[in-house]
C-alpha cells in the first residue's frame, strides 16, 4: 500500500474513483526508476534532491512520490563512516565538555581530541558524527522486481489497496469464486454469498455498528485486493468511509492487475542445520521475525554476516543469531577473533558442542546456545524470552493501569495493534468498562442483549450465529460468561443449555 497522503482520487459526481496510472506514465516511471540506480553510492539527500526535481517536471509530484515509494521499499540503505558515528559523538561531546567549546577554535581542539581518542584524523570524526541521520544514508543498492510498465501495474494495485483502507464493506464478483472465498476465510474477515442478476456476489462486511474501523481489518481489505486481482475476470464494488461520507468505489480487472514478476528464488543456506533452524522457527507464532543474512556488522578490521537476526515485532529491537557449526580450528578461531571484536549489539551464538567453544563465546560477552544435531528452537526461543520480558515490561509500563477501548467489542489482538504492542503488554492492564470474554474485551450492554437473544433449549448453530454478529468467536467462553453449557448430541451438534 502507500501512505494515504499519497492517494490520488476523484469524487465527481459523489464517487470514489482511484487516479490509475496508464501506459503514457511508463516513461514517468522509467525516469524514477533511473534516479534510484543513479544515486546508488549517493546520499538518500541527494536522492531526494534529484525525485524534487522531478516532481517539478512531472504533472502530478504524487505520481511521482508514489512510485518513490514502491522502489524505496526495494532499496538498502546503509550508515557508511570510517568510524561508528555513535562512538564518535560520545567522543566529541566529552572532548567539548572538557574543552568548553565556545568558538571555532575550540571546536577544532574538541575534535582533535576526539580523533586522538579514536585514533583517526578530526576531518574523519567531522564527518562521523551524523553519518547515521536519514539523509546522510548511503543507497548501497536498489533491486526493483519490476520494470517501467510493471511498476505502473504495482502503483495502481497499491493506490487502490490504499482507498480500501477506509471501506466498510466490500462486494465481489470473480471468475474464481473458490480462490476468493478461500482468501476471505484466510484473512478472516466477515463475509456471506448473496445471489445477483450478475451471478454470485461475495459481501466482505466491515465492522459492525457495535464496532469502530480498525487499521488491522483495513489493513486485511487492503490484502485481500491482490487476491482478488489474481482472477481473470472480477468486478468490486466497495463502500468507502470518506470524511464522514459513504461513497461508492468499483474496481474492474482492467483497472487493477497484480504485476507479474519472476518467482521468488528459493533461499539458500550454508548448512543444514540453519536450513532445519529456519524452517522449524518459521512455522512457530512467535513475536520475532527471522532476518536471513541481516547487515554486516563491523568486527575489527573485518565484518561478520550473521546467519540470522530475530526483529522483535514491536519494538526496534534486533537480536542477532550465529551458528557455530564448522569443526575445523582456523574456522574456531576466526570466529572467536570475531566474537571478540563485535560489541554494542545483541548476539546470540549457537555451538556445536564438539567445538569446546562455549565457554569462550561467553567469554566474550555473548550468550551461548550449545547443541549437537541441530539447533533446538526451545534454546532459542528461551534465549528471546529474556529480551521480550524486557520489552513487554518496558511496553507495558507506558501504557496506563486502565484500558477505556472505544469500541464495545475489541479482541486483546487488535487492542494491542492499536497500542503497536505485543498481547502480553495488555495482558495485565484492568478493563473498567469491559468484561473479558476469552480473548476479547465485552461491555456489559452487549452482554445483556446477547442474554437478551441467547436462550437454554437453543442449537448451538443458532447461537454461534448470534454471538458472530456481535464478533464474538469464542463460543465456548461467550456462553459461559452467559451462564450456559453446551451440551453435546453426537454428530448432530450441540444444544444450549443452563449451567446451573
Amino acid at each position: 500500500m502507500l501512505t494515504k497522503d499519497l492517494l490520488r482520487v476523484s469524487r465527481a459526481g459523489g464517487g470514489f474513483h482511484p487516479q490509475f496510472a496508464d501506459d503514457a506514465h511508463s516513461d514517468l516511471a522509467a525516469r524514477v526508476l533511473g534516479v534510484y540506480q543513479g544515486h546508488v553510492d549517493h546520499t538518500r539527500a541527494e536522492l531526494d534532491e534529484a525525485l524534487t526535481d522531478l516532481e517539478r517536471d512531472a504533472d502530478d509530484f504524487k505520481l511521482v512520490r508514489g512510485f518513490a515509494k514502491l522502489l524505496d521499499r526495494e532499496a538498502r540503505f546503509e550508515t557508511r563512516s570510517p568510524v561508528d558515528p555513535r562512538r564518535a559523538r560520545e567522543a566529541a561531546f566529552a572532548a567539548s565538555e572538557a574543552v568548553g567549546v565556545v568558538t571555532v577554535d575550540d571546536r577544532s581542539r574538541a575534535l582533535d581530541r576526539a580523533a586522538e581518542r579514536l585514533d583517526a584524523d578530526p576531518e574523519t570524526v567531522a564527518g562521523a558524527l551524523y553519518a547515521d541521520l536519514d539523509d546522510r544514508q548511503v543507497l548501497a543498492a536498489v533491486d526493483p522486481r519490476w520494470n517501467p510498465g510493471e511498476l505502473v501495474a504495482q502503483y495502481n494495485l497499491s493506490l487502490a489497496q490504499t482507498a480500501l483502507f477506509d471501506a466498510t464493506e466490500v462486494r465481489v464478483r470473480s471468475s474464481d469464486p473458490k480462490a476468493l472465498v478461500s482468501a476471505v476465510k484466510r484473512l478472516r474477515l466477515m463475509y456471506e454469498v448473496r445471489k445477483t442478476e450478475e451471478g454470485r456476489e461475495v459481501v466482505v462486511t466491515g465492522p459492525t455498528a457495535l464496532f469502530r474501523g480498525t487499521r488491522r481489518y483495513g489493513t486485511r481489505f487492503a490484502r485481500l485486493l491482490r487476491s482478488v486481482a489474481t482472477a481473470d475476470q472480477w468486478t468490486l464494488e466497495a463502500t468507502i468511509e470518506d470524511r464522514g461520507t459513504e461513497r461508492t468505489m468499483t474496481l474492474t480487472d482492467a483497472d487493477v492487475s497484480v504485476p507479474g514478476v519472476d518467482p521468488v528464488t528459493e533461499v539458500s543456506y550454508d548448512s543444514g542445520v540453519e536450513a532445519d533452524f529456519a524452517t522449524r522457527f518459521e512455522s512457530l507464532d512467535l513475536d520475532w521475525d527471522l532476518v536471513r543474512e541481516p547487515e554486516p556488522l563491523e568486527a575489527g578490521a573485518s565484518v561478520a554476516i550473521p546467519d540470522f537476526a530475530f526483529d522483535y515485532r514491536h519494538a526496534d529491537f534486533r537480536v542477532f543469531f550465529e551458528i557455530m557449526g564448522f569443526w575445523t580450528p582456523e574456522y574456531v578461531e576466526k570466529k572467536l577473533a570475531q566474537l571478540e571484536a563485535i560489541d554494542d549489539v545483541e548476539l546470540l551464538v549457537a555451538v556445536d558442542e564438539s567445538l569446546g567453544a562455549g565457554e569462550a563465546v561467553e567469554a566474550r560477552d555473548h550468550r551461548a546456545i550449545p547443541y549437537s544435531g541441530g539447533v533446538r528452537v526451545k534454546d532459542v526461543r528461551d534465549a528471546l524470552r529474556r529480551y521480550e520480558d524486557d520489552l513487554v515490561a518496558e511496553s507495558a509500563a507506558a501504557l496506563p493501569d486502565e484500558l477505556v477501548p472505544d469500541a464495545d467489542v475489541v479482541t486483546i489482538e487488535s487492542l494491542a495493534a492499536d497500542h503497536g504492542v505485543s498481547e502480553s503488554a495488555v495482558e495485565g492492564k484492568s478493563f473498567p468498562e469491559h468484561e473479558r470474554v476469552g480473548r476479547t474485551l465485552v461491555r456489559p450492554a452487549v452482554l445483556e442483549t446477547l442474554g437478551e437473544r441467547i436462550e437454554a433449549g437453543m442449537d448451538l448453530e443458532s447461537a454461534e450465529a448470534v454471538l458472530d454478529e456481535f464478533g464474538l468467536d469464542d463460543a465456548s467462553a461467550a456462553l459461559s460468561v452467559l451462564g450456559y453449557r453446551v451440551a453435546w448430541e453426537g454428530l448432530s451438534g450441540g444444544t444450549v443449555r443452563s449451567a446451573e
